[in-house]
């Protein structure tokens, strides 16, 4: 899409992305506090995987608005940069964990979806993972999207299956977060899947 710019995600755009990642997965899904851990869990080695995607109404190339709409952002990982609990399943993965970036957050404002936005968001993290030693990139994909849009664009992306965790996000939902379908008793499903890298 030509009036679709895709930067670094840094301080500036944080109170955007709380609000977009609100909007879009729930009231308490992101505030300050979780925003700003999760962005540092993204840079290693000099390197930043995480990107937000501006949209550019005046779409002139030589145009830097400040003020651009952020549409979209991708919160990676970096490799060692992310901890192993319950719901993760190491000895199915192909790769060390050590060598696995985290694909924590992808998430597009729902007028823009369909242009391939989520996918190039996906694609820079990758590119930029690699650069920090990951092989392959592991997600948790909410199976109770609407027509189950997420697994299936990350099976589209090349992620495949690892195991189903029902509950995965029980526990944030009775510490705040209201589920968009759920409400603060979230029994939703989480597919835990695997991108491998060429």
């Amino acid at each position: 899409m030509p009036h679709v710019s895709y930067e670094k995600l840094t301080p500036q755009y944080f109170k955007q992305v709380i609000h977009l990642a609100n909007e879009v997965h729930g009231d308490g899904y992101l505030n300050e506090e979780s925003i700003a851990d999760w962005a540092s869990r993204g840079i290693s080695k000099s390197e930043n995987c995480c990107y937000v995607a501006l949209w550019n109404s005046d779409a002139s190339p030589e145009k830097t608005d400040p003020d651009k709409k952020l549409i979209g952002f991708r919160i990676t990982f970096a490799p060692e940069h992310w901890n192993i609990d319950q719901w993760y399943s190491p000895e199915l993965w192909q790769v060390s964990k050590d060598q696995c970036c985290y694909f924590k957050c992808n998430t597009v404002d729902e007028a823009y979806r369909g242009f391939g936005i989520g996918k190039a968001l996906l694609q820079l993290s990758i590119q930029t993972a690699k650069k920090q030693g990951a092989q392959a990139g592991i997600s948790h994909l909410w199976k109770q999207s609407p027509n189950n849009s997420a697994v299936a664009y990350f099976t589209h992306c090349g992620g495949e299956l690892v195991k189903s965790h029902p509950d995965k996000w029980h526990e944030d939902s009775k510490q705040g977060y209201n589920c968009t379908l759920c409400g603060y008793d979230c029994h939703c499903e989480a597919a835990e899947m695997i991108i491998y890298f060429k």
